[in-house]
Formats: C-alpha cells, structure tokens, sequence
C-alpha cells in the first residue's frame, strides 16, 4: 500500500459540473458521479487534506438544450455553465481553498480556468496553465471540424473565437501556456499553435524524451513570472488501454505511470493552484477503472507518494 505525505494540509473545494454538451459523445456528464462512487472524497481526505463541497452543477440534457448553430454548438447552454462554473471556482478561492473541478466535458474549463486568472489578476497576477491532453482544443468556430464547443476551449482562453465565451480578454498568455500528450491535431489547431507560440509537447517527443523532462519544461514555463499553474487533466491523454471511459479515444497516449509522474510533478513544483478532470465516460468506461485511475492521478497531484 501506498504512504501518503503532504506538505501543505489543504481545504479543497470540490465542485462538479456535469455537462456532455460540448462533446459529439453522450456520456461524459456522469463522469462526476463516477469519480464519487470511485472514492474521490475518501482519497482526499486520506491525503490530509479537507473536502469542501461548493455545487453540483448540470447543464440542461441534449433533449431539452437549444443546439444552436452548426459551428458553435449548444453555444447557450455551454456559456451558462460556464459562467456558473466561474462563480464556482471563484467562490472556492475567495474562501482559501483549492478548486478541484470534476467533469464533464473539457468546455468546463472555459469557466474554471478564466475564474482562477480573474482571481490572481485581481492581486496583480498571471497564471499558467498545463494542459493534459491527446489534442490541443485550440480550434475556432471557423477551423472546428465539428461545432463542438469542447474542442475550443484552450483558445477561448487564449482570447480567441466567440465573444461570449472569451469575455473580451484572454484568460492566459501563450508563453506561460504548455500542452502535454497531444497525438491529435486539425490544421486550423497547428495553425493557431504556430501562431501564438503556445508549447505543445507531442507523444512522438514524449516517447524521445521522456516524459519528465517535457513535464519539467512545461512547469517551467507555467512557473514563470506566475502566481503558479491550473492543471487541466483529460483522461484522454491517457492510453485507451488503461483509460478505455473516456469521450474521444486515442491510441498512443501516456501509460499509466507516465500519468502519475506529470501528477507527482505538479505537486512537488508546490506551484499548483487548482486543477480540474474531464472527460471521462462511464458509458465507455470498464468496472469504473478509468475511474479509479482518475482518482489516483488527483491523489498524485494534491500529494500522495510511494514514500
């Protein structure tokens, strides 16, 4: 069994926010209730740290929701939760705690990732951010393949695409901006990337060089000239053979231990301010593993070791 140590006694505020309306896949808004019946909150508190509850929110079903246009899908219902994913967040850090989103697909971010730099912009304050995933989201309106809201997140924060969603500023600066794992790229996405000069680190130069001294560069980059860094973790980046309940699937991505070790990292740089986990389907998902891995990777993040 795992020891587990902390250096710093946390109260996290644990919001969830069940949405599959930015995604093509049903499914990724139960993924809070997984996470749950995984012992996310045991997990926590074994730690040491102190769960706080601060909502449940839900966004309104694929039924019931107005789906808008083609480019910017359910753009109504994404925007709303959004916005109450930003009180949410906010809420939690005005009160000293350290938000842990639990998702729902990644256009939650929209909300948690902008109410962490509205907060540290308010003490005269940037953020970083590490983005954890098999693809970019760094498609527009007019590049997306698709209209899936999802799939546009990391540029909404980056101050680019619909107005509504980006508040008229960008969230981050390119520069304290890395993404991790990434096997999956439109041409409008490596366009954008080009662009900005936002650090992507592939799965190829992964497999070349490890995948700690690409976590080490990210963190350097998130640490630098920052109040710290918001990790944003879709299970996607994982493998599908040790994540198969996830919402888009891709072979080729980090093992099991690679995961941990870009978790580890982010807690030992002491640099974490908040961190949220998207995307997992329990539709897809097999006796709730990618659950559970899910809960382990928070634990590694908010400081469980081996020793």
């Amino acid at each position: 069994m795992e020891e587990r140590s902390v250096d710093t006694r946390r109260d996290i505020a644990l919001i969830s926010v069940s949405i599959d309306l930015g995604a093509d896949r049903r499914g990724v808004d139960m993924g809070p209730s997984a996470l749950r019946v995984a012992g996310i909150n045991r997990e926590i508190e074994a730690i040491g740290h102190t769960v706080r509850e601060f909502g449940m929110l839900t966004a309104g079903g694929l039924e019931t929701a107005r789906a808008g246009g083609r480019t910017l899908r359910f753009l109504d219902e994404v925007a709303r939760v959004a916005d109450e994913t930003h009180a949410a967040v906010g809420e939690g850090l005005a009160r000293g705690c350290t938000p842990l989103v639990l998702g729902g697909d990644h256009s939650l971010s929209i909300g948690s990732v902008a109410a962490v730099a509205d907060h540290y912009r308010a003490g005269g304050d940037a953020i970083g951010v590490i983005w954890v995933d098999a693809h970019a989201d760094m498609n527009r309106p007019e590049t997306s393949p698709s209209g899936n809201i999802h799939g546009m997140s990391l540029a909404v924060l980056l101050g680019h695409g619909e107005p509504r969603l980006t508040r008229g500023r960008a969230s981050v600066g390119p520069e304290s901006v890395s993404v991790l794992g990434t096997r999956d790229l439109d041409d409008g996405e490596k366009r954008l990337i080009r662009e900005l000069g936002v650090r992507v680190f592939t799965m190829s130069e992964i497999d070349e060089r490890g995948v700690g001294p690409c976590m080490d560069e990210a963190l350097e980059r998130a640490g630098r000239a920052t109040a710290g860094f918001h990790l944003s973790f879709d299970l996607d980046a994982l493998d599908p053979s040790i994540a198969p309940g996830v919402g888009t699937p891709v072979r080729g991505g980090l093992t099991y231990r690679e995961g941990h070790l870009v978790c580890e990292k982010a807690s030992r740089s002491g640099r974490l301010l908040s961190l949220e986990l998207v995307e997992l389907n329990p539709v897809l998902d097999d006796r709730n593993q990618t659950a559970e891995l899910g809960v382990g990777l928070v634990a590694s993040a908010l400081g469980a070791t081996i020793l």
